[in-house]
């Protein structure tokens, strides 16, 4: 994972002198950035940082987690979605499975580069096995989602102990954290609370990936 901080890109552009500034600059720079095929760049708390697609597991953990979902959302107004640039502002994220409006037109922000966190009811991350992985994951998208407004956000996480899955809902965006929290391990079931996947249980037959291969 490469990061490129603020603080790099204001000595480089020292005209820059204001959050709103910083935050145009590293806009114009995700979107002039090329990347080689099997990366990804994402503007996450003041970094634009760029990651490789997921390992076999990774990929395979949320596409099981995308179509379990496609099942309990088909006929409704929303869908299941992978790799979809979310936008924030001037934020952008690539989560490994939403759930969105299916008929979002009127959410497509700038010019079709992706969608409106408005529109997302739901972000799940599969966690990779590298250190910073982990902590983008854990911390700094929880807070950056939570300041966004995202209902619900799930962690899949095969690092933690045995493996965990995390549900975070309630967000309190002012305080960028979720007021309520549910973990539970490996093997035992969990339910999305709330948004037009309430009632929907992750269990073995979404996380039963091969561990430490993610």
């Amino acid at each position: 994972m490469t990061a490129l901080p603020h603080e790099t890109l204001e000595a480089a552009m020292p005209k820059v002198t204001t959050p709103s500034d910083l935050d145009d600059v590293l806009w114009r720079a995700w979107k002039a950035m090329e990347l080689p095929e099997g990366y990804h760049a994402e503007i996450v708390e003041g970094f634009i940082e760029v990651s490789p697609t997921g390992r076999y597991s990774h990929g395979r953990t949320a596409n099981r987690l995308r179509r379990a979902l496609d099942k309990v959302l088909d006929g409704g107004e929303s869908a299941a979605y992978q790799d979809l640039n979310v936008i924030h502002g001037r934020k952008v994220w690539i989560p490994d499975v939403s759930v969105a409006l299916e008929d979002a037109d009127e959410h497509v922000a700038e010019g079709g580069l992706g969608i409106d966190a408005a529109a997302v009811h739901l972000i799940a991350e599969v966690v990779s096995p590298d250190a910073d992985s982990r902590a983008r994951d854990r911390d700094r998208k929880r807070r950056a989602y939570a300041r966004a407004g995202i209902p619900v956000y799930v962690i899949i996480d095969d690092y933690q102990g045995h493996g965990s899955v995390t549900v975070l809902f309630d967000p309190v965006p002012g305080e960028a954290r979720y007021a309520s929290e549910t973990t539970v391990p490996y093997g035992t079931a969990v339910t999305i609370p709330e948004g037009p996947a309430k009632g929907f249980t992750i269990d073995e037959s979404i996380t039963g990936a091969l561990r430490g291969t993610a």
